[in-house]
C-alpha cells in the first residue's frame, strides 16, 4: 500500500550562505588554506592569444553594487579549445580556461585576467562567437545564474552567434555584449551584471 505525502511541504530553498567565500575562495576571504588556491590561473603562462582583464560589479534591484558575490568562468582558449576531453583538442600546457574570483568587499568590483577566446564550434556544428561563461552565486541567488560575456569587438562574430540570435530584443541582447577599452596598454572588458530591473542581465536556464 502507498501511502499518501500530501500533508508533507515543499523544504525552503537555501541561498547561497555567508561563508560562501570561506568555503570557495579561502584566500579571497583571508584564509591561507591551500598552497595553490583552485581557480585563480586561467590561461596560464603557455597561452596563445591576447592577454586581457575583464571587470565589472553586480547590481541588485534598487541599482547598488552586490559586495559578496562568488563568479566562475568557462571559456576556450583562442584557437576555441577548451581544457577538456571532449574540448575540440589539445590546449597550451597549464591551459585551465576555468577560474573563480569574487566582488571586493568595499567596492563591489570583481575581475580577472584571461586571454580572449576564440569562436567554438556550438550544436550542430554552428560556429559561435568568443564568449565566455559565467556562473554567479551570493546570498539572496535561490539557484546560481548562468550567462555569458560576448566582446563588441567581434561584431560580425556576434551577429551570426547561435544563441545571440535567439534573445529577439536587440535592447536585450546587448545586456550579454563587454564593452573594450585600452588601460596602461592592457584591453579592458567592461561587464556589469544587473540582476533585476528595466535592463536585466540575460540569464540562461542551464
Amino acid at each position: 500500500m502507498v501511502q499518501k505525502l500530501d500533508y508533507l511541504k515543499e523544504t525552503p530553498s537555501q541561498t547561497a550562505g555567508p561563508f560562501v567565500h570561506i568555503g570557495l575562495a579561502p584566500g579571497a576571504a583571508g584564509f591561507d588554506i591551500y598552497k595553490h588556491e583552485l581557480g585563480w590561473d586561467i590561461a596560464g603562462p603557455n597561452a596563445a592569444g591576447e592577454r586581457i582583464c575583464v571587470e565589472g560589479i553586480v547590481i541588485d534591484g534598487t541599482g547598488s553594487p552586490i559586495k559578496d558575490v562568488l563568479l566562475e568562468t568557462w571559456q576556450a582558449n583562442a584557437a576555441g579549445k577548451y581544457a577538456h576531453p571532449e574540448g575540440g583538442g589539445p590546449v597550451e600546457d597549464g591551459f585551465r580556461g576555468w577560474g573563480r574570483v569574487i566582488t571586493d568587499f568595499d567596492t563591489g568590483e570583481w575581475g580577472f585576467d584571461t586571454i580572449k577566446p576564440g569562436a567554438t564550434q556550438g550544436r550542430n556544428g554552428a560556429m559561435q562567437a568568443p564568449f565566455i561563461n559565467l556562473w554567479i552565486v551570493a546570498r539572496g541567488i535561490n539557484l546560481g545564474l548562468n550567462t555569458r560575456i560576448y566582446f563588441d569587438d567581434e561584431a560580425a562574430a556576434n551577429a551570426t552567434d547561435p544563441v545571440l540570435n535567439v534573445i529577439e530584443w536587440e535592447r536585450r541582447r546587448a545586456t550579454l555584449i563587454a564593452k573594450r577599452s585600452i588601460r596602461d596598454g592592457l584591453p579592458v572588458y567592461r561587464f556589469d551584471i544587473q540582476l533585476q530591473g528595466q535592463d536585466e542581465t540575460v540569464f540562461f536556464d542551464i
